[in-house]
């Protein structure tokens, strides 16, 4: 005999439709019927009250609700979200009775799915009440999309509640210390405090100065040991190849600022030039030399794909010195470039480009000047942040920090204030890794814990916490914003492969938004 409970989970199993292009036949048969179709669309992770009377309110507006599911990968609300899989909340969804039909949208939006469904009545809930405080630009999309289709937008009246605010105090996904900073950090500052400060960076015009890098992803699978030599046999899988160095931070600026302007070398041989350009946002403006008798900088890691393992790194690289000729075409780009910028961002990786005159330049500028000089298997006893005279940011990870003062032991904040000297530079952030990231102002340290514990790949994610913290405390960020905001930038960098994606404005507003609430 079949328990009430089996027949109750096979019909909602019948509900839920593979895709969206077997959901929209299924609609066009009940559109046939004389049916009016209703569609709404979202998250719906954690199903809660709120979504209880918002979905049975939608299904008033017509006789068949249909829901779309955003899939898991296009969730923009940061590291450990969704709470639960697409496939739980298609489960969820379908066990109510006034729910129709539910699938899982494969694309970022819902635009597709309301082009596919033509609904009769499009249902979002009383938080779109005012288009103009949604972030993603995302309701005004979709109402036009469902006026081209022929339907209405119908807000919901009923409760509001918010799965990210009950997920954030019942089902905490931060460990004790990360939960009590945010409660702290919320005590003070409301998202839309944040995001207010964020949308500051529009106006910013930024000129970004260092090494281009293509960063080469060699994915392989493991075959086993060689029959006849100690080595470790592979099959190649595929390659990728990512924009990196300063390109990745132009790319990140690009997401947030008005206007971006690049200044870097590619090489006369090898130079790579089509696909760089190729792979720089459109706003970005680039001014290259073209160092003589060098390739454009190739950082190939050989990695095993099916746990995402870097194997070993091959440069292709020549990292000799400008020649006194490209070195003053270099410097006259400065001069000619830089000082329109509200804020210099110089990401340098000690491959050759920015000579002692070049660093004479900068610090005379007069303009704001962020400065990271990182350490990487070509330059690691060469390479010091204190070979600059002056700067008005660092960001600097904790061991790069105490390479430049030789030291191990003694206190990140010791260490901070001695370099402050060297440099006249007061604002200072250390990234610390696991251990988050502290920013210091000039008076007052401000520790932030990592908002992630899932990393994917940790190369590019200081870079983009030099660019768009550098253009968050030239424009006046708060202090305490601008270390949480260091961390969320983090949070969502080494989430990424290489740089094969820049940080999103979008998915940033979004992430923060969930934190915060």
């Amino acid at each position: 005999m079949v328990s009430s409970s089996s027949r109750e989970a096979a019909r909602a199993a019948a509900k839920i439709f593979p895709d969206l292009a077997a959901l929209a036949a299924h609609v066009e048969t009940l559109r046939a019927s004389g049916k009016r179709i209703v569609l709404a669309h979202g998250v719906f992770d954690l199903l809660h009250v709120g979504h209880i009377r918002h979905l049975r309110e939608a299904r008033e507006q017509g006789d068949a609700l249909i829901v779309t599911l955003t899939e898991d990968r296009h969730v923009n609300k940061g590291p450990n979200r969704p709470a639960f899989t697409e496939s739980l909340r298609a489960e969820a969804l379908a066990a109510l009775e006034y729910v129709d039909a539910v699938t899982i949208n494969r694309t970022p939006n819902a635009i597709d799915a309301i082009a596919a469904i033509r609904p009769d009545v499009y249902v979002k809930g009383p938080d779109y009440k005012q288009p103009a405080q949604d972030v993603t630009g995302g309701i005004a999309r979709e109402a036009d999309a469902v006026l081209a289709a022929g339907g209405v937008l119908h807000i919901t009246e009923d409760l509001t509640f918010s799965s990210s605010a009950l997920i954030n105090r019942y089902l905490p996904s931060f460990t004790p210390d990360v939960e009590a900073y945010l409660t702290s950090f919320r005590s003070r500052y409301s998202a839309s405090d944040v995001v207010a400060a964020i949308e500051k960076l529009r106006d910013m015009r930024v000129v970004v100065i260092g090494e281009a890098i293509l960063d080469e992803y060699v994915y392989v699978d493991q075959m086993g040991k060689s029959a006849k030599d100690p080595v470790l046999a592979m099959r190649y899988n595929k390659t990728e190849t990512y924009p990196g160095g300063a390109l990745a931070v132009a790319n990140h600026l690009a997401e947030f600022c008005h206007s971006v302007e690049l200044i870097t070398y590619l090489g006369s041989t090898d130079d790579h030039e089509k696909f760089v350009r190729s792979n720089l946002k459109p706003k970005i403006r680039a001014n290259f030399i073209y160092k003589s008798d060098s390739p454009t900088i190739v950082k190939r890691r050989y990695v095993e794909a099916t746990l995402n393992s870097k194997l070993f790194e091959v440069y292709v690289i020549n990292d000799d010195v400008l020649n006194p000729s490209d070195d003053a075409e270099f410097c006259a780009l400065i001069d000619a470039r830089v000082q329109s910028a509200d804020a210099i961002v110089c990401a340098d990786f000690g491959h050759g480009l920015i000579s002692p005159a070049a660093k004479q330049r900068l610090g005379a500028c007069g303009r704001f000047l962020a400065v990271n000089t990182q350490i990487n298997a070509a330059n690691i006893r060469y390479h010091a942040i204190s070979s600059y005279a002056r700067a008005d940011y660092v960001c600097i990870n904790e061991g790069e920090l105490r390479l430049d003062a030789r030291n191990r032991h003694d206190g990140v904040d010791e260490l901070v204030r001695g370099l402050s000297g060297k440099l006249a530079c007061e604002r200072f952030m250390v990234t610390r890794g696991s251990q988050g990231v502290m920013y210091y102002d000039g008076s007052t340290a401000f520790p932030s814990p990592s908002l992630t514990s899932r990393v994917v790949d940790r190369t590019g994610s200081g870079d983009a916490v030099l660019a768009l913290t550098s253009v968050g405390i030239a424009a006046g960020m708060p202090s305490d914003i601008v270390a949480f905001f260091a961390n969320v930038i983090g949070a969502q960098a080494v989430e990424i492969m290489g740089n094969r994606a820049s940080i999103g404005r979008v998915q940033t507003l979004k992430f923060i938004e969930a934190l915060l609430k």
